[in-house]
């Protein structure tokens, strides 16, 4: 297919995700319609970033920690503070240069700075693309899980540039992999099919530019009908309620995608024995991840700490831990009052 050019995202406001070869020409036009603006970038992206004919003599470029550890309330009251001292206001603007955790942090100091300023995404890892940048949620983590402080606040544009993966190493870039199976099994079943063809990671990075168009179009259906997550939003979370729990037992030391890689087999497991997903439909689950060098077992000693840190997610509701699942692909569904036993014989099945 032919490089796209944009999708729209319909929120509390209209937004386009805009696919580029120059981000950096894309920024430098878009932050000129602002006074002043603060720029966000992890520290070991700060070799690589060249910001020299973006920013402005009133802007500011502040080097973030990496992965989660930038989403902290530590770091974020440092940029409130350094936007008191800059003098940030409603006409200005805050760009996020990084990976999902960078966006995810941006959003979240635009979105309480003043009650809501400005600002845009310019994701540098394949999860970021597909995922995190898009769809206005924003969040930190707090000692009781991963992004439960949080706002919606949408972005004025989420930039995509893919030239950022040429450098992406194979394991970050199969850890992004595990975003757009998902979106493949909820909502595009050309996905799974681009990526059965695939004999390796090669093959996946040769047509990337299709799977990220075809993973942000779900994402971008799905937020358009449901901004704030009432309920059908949900579904982008798909293997996503254990891989959380296991993220934080781990201690953020899993890429994201390896821990969805993992949540999306235990959730597989879970829909064939009480929502009738396939045989056939639960083994492509495990076979098109391995394919892709990602992880598809726990460890069997884990259950019942990671049962605990499951009742904590967001989707959970008094009456049990809620779960979306999967009765065939594209067509998903909501798990509710799961037994017990259920979800300990599924995690079984994905046990090491």
């Amino acid at each position: 297919m032919s490089k796209p050019t944009e999708i729209i995202v319909r929120s509390e406001h209209e937004y386009p995700v805009r696919f580029t070869d120059s981000w950096s020409s894309e920024v430098a036009q878009d932050v000129k319609r602002y006074e002043k603006s603060l720029f966000l970038v992890p520290k070991s992206l700060e070799s690589t970033i060249d910001l020299t004919d973006i920013v402005r003599e009133k802007d500011l470029i502040f080097y973030l920690p990496d992965a989660e550890a930038q989403k902290d309330i530590s770091v974020v009251s440092k940029l409130w503070e350094i936007a008191g001292k800059m003098g940030l206001r409603r006409s200005d603007a805050i760009v996020g240069i990084g990976g999902g955790a960078t966006t995810d942090l941006a959003g979240f100091v635009a979105a309480t700075w003043l009650r809501g300023i400005d600002w845009y995404a310019v994701p540098t890892s394949l999860a970021g693309m597909v995922d995190a940048a898009i769809g206005g949620k924003t969040g930190i983590n707090s000692p009781a899980g991963k992004n439960l402080i949080g706002s919606f606040h949408s972005p004025q544009k989420v930039i995509i540039d893919s030239s950022f993966l040429i450098g992406l190493s194979d394991r970050d870039f199969s850890a992004g992999l595990a975003e757009v199976i998902k979106t493949g099994f909820i909502g595009d079943r050309n996905i799974l099919n681009l990526l059965s063809e695939c004999r390796n990671l090669e093959g996946a990075r040769a047509i990337i530019d299709e799977l990220i168009f075809r993973s942000v179009t779900v994402k971008a259906k799905v937020v358009s009908a449901d901004f704030k997550e009432g309920k059908l939003r949900e579904i982008l979370n798909y293997g996503h309620t254990l891989a959380h729990a296991i993220e934080r037992r781990e201690n953020y030391q899993l890429r994201h995608g390896e821990a969805v890689a993992i949540g999306l087999c235990y959730i597989a497991e879970l829909s064939h024995l009480v929502a009738g997903l396939s045989d056939s439909e639960l083994a492509l689950h495990r076979s098109i991840l391995e394919r892709f060098n990602l992880p598809v077992t726990y460890q069997s000693s884990a259950f019942d700490e990671l049962l605990g840190l499951m009742a904590g997610d967001k989707k959970s509701r008094a009456q049990g831990i809620r779960f979306v699942g999967l009765k065939r692909i594209e067509e998903p569904v909501w798990l509710e009052s799961v037994s017990q036993a259920d979800m300990r014989l599924a995690y079984e099945r994905i046990s090491s």
